[in-house]
């Protein structure tokens, strides 16, 4: 049976669920959330690190390939915001421009893979 629907759904639900706790971490940096947010955030990203290789690996693509790298930078990025929102509540503006921007960056690397 071919993996790669299970493993496409799976990377899109954790981006899905990955992006809307970090702009929630942005919407209300409260200290009560961090706990809670930090692990459905962190599960998210290991599942959508964990799902994208799997995909690479059904599909036989380059682990080298500067789309690849480039959206790894992506992931990395966007992992780390919803930490950064609650120790630095007053750049939420500017990290919420960051975290779309990085969103964009994956979404643009993934459909036209320029590199």
């Amino acid at each position: 049976m071919e993996r790669l629907p299970y493993y496409h759904i799976l990377h899109l639900l954790s981006l899905i669920v990955l992006t809307a706790h970090t702009f929630m971490a942005f919407a209300n940096p409260a200290p009560e959330n961090r706990k809670r947010t930090l692990m459905i955030t962190g599960i998210a990203s290991l599942l959508m690190l964990g799902s994208g290789f799997g995909m690479m690996a059904v599909l036989k693509l380059s682990y080298s390939a500067g789309w690849v790298l480039v959206k790894f930078v992506c992931w990395f990025g966007l992992s780390a915001l919803a930490g950064i929102a609650y120790r630095k509540a007053h750049l939420r503006g500017v990290l919420s421009t960051v975290a779309l921007g990085l969103i964009a960056t994956a979404l643009f690397m993934v459909y036209l893979r320029p590199f």
